[in-house]
């Protein structure tokens, strides 16, 4: 995950500024698509921008596998901890919150803040770990629902999402037609691969396997299955970073030296170690194996026997779909099959493909082509929220 520093390099007149996180608590069951239900659940949220009369400039934020509700702005007790989408959301930024209500949630099942396996179980007084249930895109979708019900907010102005985020959009769009305006999907897919369902099962297998793991009871032990988190960022952030990034940024650059043994000698053996090790020091692995699943689960498609055009009838929002070329693990062509969906739908729908160089990454960057695009399609939003105020 790439954080931006444009906090500090634009001053405090380009960002929200220090922000607080805030938690809301819901004691009204959700169910889940897994069959089971959680009676009570927190979400852990952060808003940036003021909310106008008639509640319409709100638009909701949702995030990727392994970043949380802290989307743009610092905390106050630490100005180093820029939010993860700093660089596309404050002041004057694509998106402008002089003009727009921010919203961005913490999912279920993360380890941020919301309900998750790091959380307490109100039934056991300890730890959900292994205990807690398996979540879906729905279920994210309609956990968000209930903290729009929070917020008072009836309609969002715009929901937007990159790659895993852009897959809770698409599924906003066709979960809750009427309470969407538009749709933004960045670096996203209608489904996963097989080679994708494939790298997560990788990941997974390497966090199941690790001796710490003890069935996601690790708490019990004292332990923490780091060294499975470690290989599955390794692996996972290969597949974020393009090919040619990566031979540009590193090639076959070495450290020191050839020394003929198994400790890393390459440039990219390094990098990839370090990714790893801070990865496993923050992250849960309950929660890694959690969302993963649900990446692997979404299919909008698959209760319309494979047709994405039947399963994309219900949506009525307006659609940016955005793409970059380098991006192998979410390639262009899954976003132009959301597009040519959407179009046979008869429905509207903006496309870019970004030339851009950074891979699945791509969507966190500061792509002058990629943010014009983004800022135009908002500034349409606003265009249309003031309009409806002048009528």
């Amino acid at each position: 995950m790439v954080s931006s520093l444009t906090t500090r390099m634009d001053g405090v007149a380009h960002s929200v500024g220090a922000v607080v996180p805030q938690q809301a608590q819901f004691t009204t069951p959700l169910p889940l698509v897994c069959g089971t239900t959680l009676d009570s659940f927190e979400l852990a949220y952060e808003t940036y921008g003021t909310l106008n009369k008639d509640r319409s400039n709100a638009v909701l934020i949702c995030h990727a596998l392994n970043a949380s509700h802290h989307v743009a702005g610092y905390y106050e007790d630490a100005p180093d901890k820029v939010g993860w989408w700093d660089n596309m959301i404050g002041p004057g930024k694509p998106l402008d919150t002089t003009r727009f209500f921010v919203v961005s949630v913490n999912n279920l099942g993360s380890c941020f803040g919301s309900s998750g396996p790091v959380s307490i179980n109100p039934a056991t007084g300890q730890p959900w770990g292994a205990d807690f249930p398996l979540v879906t895109v729905e279920d994210w979708v309609d956990a968000q629902a209930r903290l729009a019900d929070f917020l008072g907010i009836t309609r969002w102005a715009a929901v937007m999402g990159g790659s895993l985020g852009g897959m809770q959009a698409l599924c906003w769009a066709i979960r809750y037609p009427a309470r969407v305006s538009h749709g933004l999907v960045i670096a996203s897919a209608p489904k996963l691969s097989a080679e994708n369902i494939a790298f997560n099962e990788v990941a997974r297998q390497a966090i199941l396997s690790d001796p710490d793991f003890f069935d996601g009871h690790y708490a019990r032990h004292g332990t923490r299955p780091q060294r499975g988190l470690r290989v599955a960022r390794m692996l996972g952030h290969i597949t974020y970073l393009s090919g040619e990034q990566m031979e540009a940024k590193f090639g076959r650059q070495l450290r020191e030296g050839l020394k003929f043994s198994f400790a890393p000698e390459f440039q990219i053996e390094s990098y990839l170690r370090h990714q790893g090790e801070k990865f496993a020091g923050y992250f849960d692995a309950n929660t890694y194996l959690r969302i993963t699943k649900a990446l692997d689960y979404f299919d909008p498609a698959a209760t319309h026997n494979g047709d994405l055009s039947k399963a994309l009838a219900e949506a009525r929002c307006a659609f940016l779909i955005i793409s970059f070329t380098t991006d192998w693990r979410f390639p262009a062509e899954r976003s132009r099959e959301i597009m040519r969906a959407l179009i046979d739908n008869r429905r509207d729908v903006s496309y870019a493909e970004i030339d851009a160089p950074h891979g699945h990454d791509a969507f966190l960057h500061d792509d002058a082509q990629y943010h014009a695009t983004v800022r135009a399609y908002y500034e349409r939003i606003a265009a249309e929220l003031k309009e409806q105020e002048a009528a």
